[in-house]
Protein backbone atom coordinates (compact mmCIF):
# COMPACT_ATOMS: atom_id res chain seq x y z
CA UNK A 1 0.00 0.00 0.00
CA UNK A 2 1.15 3.20 -0.76
CA UNK A 3 2.93 4.95 1.99
CA UNK A 4 0.99 8.31 3.61
CA UNK A 5 4.60 10.51 2.69
CA UNK A 6 4.30 9.09 -0.89
CA UNK A 7 3.34 12.53 -2.55
CA UNK A 8 3.44 13.61 -6.18
CA UNK A 9 6.68 15.89 -6.83
CA UNK A 10 4.17 18.31 -8.73
CA UNK A 11 1.10 18.19 -7.24
CA UNK A 12 2.17 17.37 -3.27
CA UNK A 13 -0.72 14.85 -3.06
CA UNK A 14 -0.70 11.75 -1.62
CA UNK A 15 0.06 9.40 -4.55
CA UNK A 16 -2.29 7.04 -6.69
CA UNK A 17 -3.14 5.65 -9.81
CA UNK A 18 -3.86 9.10 -11.77
CA UNK A 19 -0.64 10.20 -11.02
CA UNK A 20 1.03 7.12 -11.88
CA UNK A 21 -0.90 7.62 -15.09
CA UNK A 22 -0.26 11.20 -15.79
CA UNK A 23 3.51 10.58 -15.30
CA UNK A 24 3.54 7.57 -16.89
CA UNK A 25 1.72 9.15 -20.09
CA UNK A 26 4.59 12.04 -20.13
CA UNK A 27 7.22 9.54 -20.00
CA UNK A 28 5.75 7.30 -22.95
CA UNK A 29 5.06 10.62 -24.84
CA UNK A 30 8.99 11.18 -24.52
CA UNK A 31 11.00 8.02 -25.04
CA UNK A 32 8.02 5.81 -26.22
CA UNK A 33 6.59 2.32 -24.23
CA UNK A 34 9.75 0.64 -24.87
CA UNK A 35 12.05 3.25 -24.17
CA UNK A 36 10.32 3.62 -20.65
CA UNK A 37 10.86 1.88 -17.37
CA UNK A 38 8.52 1.33 -14.50
CA UNK A 39 11.96 2.52 -12.54
CA UNK A 40 11.35 5.55 -14.59
CA UNK A 41 7.80 6.12 -13.99
CA UNK A 42 8.35 5.72 -10.32
CA UNK A 43 11.28 8.30 -10.19
CA UNK A 44 8.82 11.13 -12.19
CA UNK A 45 6.05 10.40 -9.77
CA UNK A 46 8.37 10.31 -6.86
CA UNK A 47 7.46 7.00 -5.12
CA UNK A 48 9.20 3.50 -4.81
CA UNK A 49 9.05 0.81 -7.42
CA UNK A 50 7.17 -1.29 -4.99
CA UNK A 51 4.36 1.18 -4.34
CA UNK A 52 4.09 1.44 -8.50
CA UNK A 53 3.71 -1.96 -8.36
CA UNK A 54 0.78 -1.85 -5.40
CA UNK A 55 -0.88 0.20 -7.78
CA UNK A 56 -0.26 -1.63 -11.15
CA UNK A 57 0.83 -4.97 -12.01
CA UNK A 58 3.42 -4.22 -14.75
CA UNK A 59 4.21 -1.38 -16.98
CA UNK A 60 1.81 -3.17 -19.77
CA UNK A 61 -0.91 -2.76 -17.07
CA UNK A 62 -0.38 1.11 -17.36
CA UNK A 63 -0.64 1.19 -20.72
CA UNK A 64 -3.80 -1.00 -21.32
CA UNK A 65 -5.30 1.67 -18.76
CA UNK A 66 -4.21 4.75 -20.25
CA UNK A 67 -5.61 3.16 -23.38
CA UNK A 68 -8.52 1.23 -22.65
CA UNK A 69 -10.30 4.03 -20.03
CA UNK A 70 -9.58 6.79 -22.86
CA UNK A 71 -11.73 4.86 -25.60
CA UNK A 72 -14.46 3.62 -23.33
CA UNK A 73 -14.63 7.36 -22.48
CA UNK A 74 -15.34 8.11 -26.28
CA UNK A 75 -17.03 5.28 -26.79
CA UNK A 76 -19.85 6.57 -23.64
CA UNK A 77 -19.78 10.35 -25.33
CA UNK A 78 -20.58 8.45 -28.54
CA UNK A 79 -23.41 6.75 -27.24
CA UNK A 80 -25.01 10.00 -25.32
CA UNK A 81 -24.90 11.57 -28.56
CA UNK A 82 -26.20 9.63 -30.37
CA UNK A 83 -28.93 8.42 -27.81
CA UNK A 84 -30.00 12.22 -28.05
CA UNK A 85 -30.18 12.72 -31.74
CA UNK A 86 -32.69 10.18 -32.45
CA UNK A 87 -33.14 8.23 -35.85
CA UNK A 88 -32.82 10.26 -39.01
CA UNK A 89 -29.02 9.15 -40.03
CA UNK A 90 -27.81 13.37 -40.66
CA UNK A 91 -28.75 14.14 -37.79
CA UNK A 92 -26.85 10.69 -35.94
CA UNK A 93 -23.99 11.36 -37.99
CA UNK A 94 -23.32 15.32 -37.20
CA UNK A 95 -23.81 13.93 -33.42
CA UNK A 96 -21.39 11.37 -33.93
CA UNK A 97 -18.88 13.59 -35.11
CA UNK A 98 -19.48 16.46 -33.26
CA UNK A 99 -18.79 14.29 -30.35
CA UNK A 100 -15.41 12.55 -31.39
CA UNK A 101 -13.85 15.89 -32.69
CA UNK A 102 -14.75 17.68 -29.15
CA UNK A 103 -13.37 14.38 -27.47
CA UNK A 104 -10.14 14.37 -29.35
CA UNK A 105 -9.37 18.65 -29.01
CA UNK A 106 -10.09 17.74 -25.11
CA UNK A 107 -8.11 15.06 -24.86
CA UNK A 108 -4.96 16.83 -25.59
CA UNK A 109 -1.74 14.21 -25.57
CA UNK A 110 -3.32 11.71 -24.29
CA UNK A 111 -4.49 11.20 -27.75
CA UNK A 112 -1.09 10.50 -29.01
CA UNK A 113 -0.85 7.25 -27.11
CA UNK A 114 -2.76 5.37 -30.09
CA UNK A 115 0.56 4.96 -31.78
CA UNK A 116 1.42 2.46 -28.73
CA UNK A 117 -1.15 0.18 -29.78
CA UNK A 118 1.47 -1.81 -31.46
CA UNK A 119 2.88 -2.23 -27.86
CA UNK A 120 -0.52 -4.07 -26.46
CA UNK A 121 0.18 -7.63 -25.93
CA UNK A 122 -2.26 -9.93 -28.04
CA UNK A 123 -4.71 -10.24 -25.40
CA UNK A 124 -4.87 -6.97 -24.41
CA UNK A 125 -4.84 -5.67 -28.01
CA UNK A 126 -7.90 -7.93 -28.96
CA UNK A 127 -9.59 -5.88 -25.79
CA UNK A 128 -8.86 -2.78 -26.77
CA UNK A 129 -9.33 -3.27 -30.85
CA UNK A 130 -12.61 -4.49 -30.01
CA UNK A 131 -13.60 -0.64 -28.60
CA UNK A 132 -12.62 0.87 -31.69
CA UNK A 133 -14.20 -1.31 -34.12
CA UNK A 134 -17.51 -0.52 -31.60
CA UNK A 135 -16.91 3.02 -33.12
CA UNK A 136 -15.91 2.42 -36.65
CA UNK A 137 -19.29 0.02 -36.55
CA UNK A 138 -21.50 2.86 -35.26
CA UNK A 139 -20.19 5.43 -37.95
CA UNK A 140 -20.44 2.74 -40.89
CA UNK A 141 -23.96 2.18 -40.19
CA UNK A 142 -24.81 5.36 -39.93
CA UNK A 143 -23.50 6.32 -43.38
CA UNK A 144 -25.19 2.85 -45.00
CA UNK A 145 -28.41 3.99 -43.48
CA UNK A 146 -28.01 7.38 -44.62
CA UNK A 147 -27.42 5.94 -48.14
CA UNK A 148 -30.12 4.13 -48.15
CA UNK A 149 -32.78 6.56 -47.49
CA UNK A 150 -31.21 8.67 -49.76
CA UNK A 151 -29.34 11.51 -47.38
CA UNK A 152 -25.53 10.53 -48.45
CA UNK A 153 -24.59 10.20 -51.87
CA UNK A 154 -20.86 9.11 -51.70
CA UNK A 155 -20.33 6.00 -53.76
CA UNK A 156 -17.32 4.96 -51.59
CA UNK A 157 -19.35 4.46 -48.02
CA UNK A 158 -16.36 2.51 -46.34
CA UNK A 159 -13.46 4.31 -47.25
CA UNK A 160 -15.32 7.63 -46.74
CA UNK A 161 -15.60 6.53 -43.27
CA UNK A 162 -12.25 5.37 -42.87
CA UNK A 163 -11.34 8.59 -43.74
CA UNK A 164 -13.64 10.36 -41.62
CA UNK A 165 -12.17 8.48 -38.66
CA UNK A 166 -8.90 8.82 -39.65
CA UNK A 167 -9.20 12.68 -39.97
CA UNK A 168 -10.63 12.92 -36.41
CA UNK A 169 -8.25 10.37 -34.87
CA UNK A 170 -5.61 12.73 -35.87
CA UNK A 171 -6.62 16.11 -34.03
CA UNK A 172 -4.40 15.24 -31.03
CA UNK A 173 -1.35 15.55 -32.93
CA UNK A 174 -2.05 19.58 -34.06
CA UNK A 175 -4.28 20.56 -32.18
CA UNK A 176 -3.59 23.16 -29.61
CA UNK A 177 -6.12 24.20 -26.68
CA UNK A 178 -4.25 27.86 -26.51
CA UNK A 179 -4.99 28.35 -30.58
CA UNK A 180 -7.58 30.62 -32.01
CA UNK A 181 -10.48 27.65 -32.25
CA UNK A 182 -12.51 25.97 -29.52
CA UNK A 183 -13.34 22.66 -29.35
CA UNK A 184 -16.94 23.27 -30.03
CA UNK A 185 -15.79 25.52 -33.15
CA UNK A 186 -13.18 23.00 -34.63
CA UNK A 187 -16.64 20.61 -34.37
CA UNK A 188 -18.43 22.56 -35.96
CA UNK A 189 -15.82 22.83 -39.15
CA UNK A 190 -15.16 19.18 -38.79
CA UNK A 191 -19.13 18.14 -39.15
CA UNK A 192 -19.09 20.30 -42.31
CA UNK A 193 -16.46 18.51 -43.91
CA UNK A 194 -17.33 15.10 -42.95
CA UNK A 195 -20.99 15.98 -44.36
CA UNK A 196 -19.37 16.91 -47.27
CA UNK A 197 -17.53 14.33 -47.85
CA UNK A 198 -20.54 11.40 -47.46
CA UNK A 199 -22.18 13.71 -50.68
CA UNK A 200 -24.93 14.72 -47.44
CA UNK A 201 -28.22 15.43 -49.53
CA UNK A 202 -30.82 17.99 -47.48
CA UNK A 203 -34.12 16.58 -48.26
CA UNK A 204 -35.70 19.41 -50.45
CA UNK A 205 -38.06 21.76 -48.73
CA UNK A 206 -41.80 21.00 -50.09
CA UNK A 207 -43.05 23.86 -51.76
CA UNK A 208 -45.47 26.28 -50.87
CA UNK A 209 -48.79 25.82 -52.57
CA UNK A 210 -50.36 29.44 -53.87
CA UNK A 211 -54.01 29.39 -53.78
CA UNK A 212 -55.08 31.21 -57.47
CA UNK A 213 -57.15 34.08 -56.55
CA UNK A 214 -60.29 34.15 -58.12
CA UNK A 215 -61.86 37.83 -59.34
CA UNK A 216 -65.13 37.41 -57.76
CA UNK A 217 -65.73 41.29 -59.15
CA UNK A 218 -69.08 41.22 -61.94
CA UNK A 219 -67.90 42.33 -65.22
CA UNK A 220 -69.95 45.03 -65.98
CA UNK A 221 -73.17 44.29 -68.24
Amino acid sequence: MAKKTDTDPETHEPVGAPAILKHALAAFEEHGYHGTTVRDIARRVGVTVPTLYYHFDNKQAILVELLMSSMELLLARCRVALAEAGKNPADRYVALVNAIVEFMAQIGSHGLLDSEIRSLEPANRTKYIALRDELETQLHGIIADGITQGVFTTPYPVETGRAVLTMCHSIPRWFNPAGPLTPEQLAHRYVTIALNAVGHRPPAKPRTRTKALTNTAQRPR
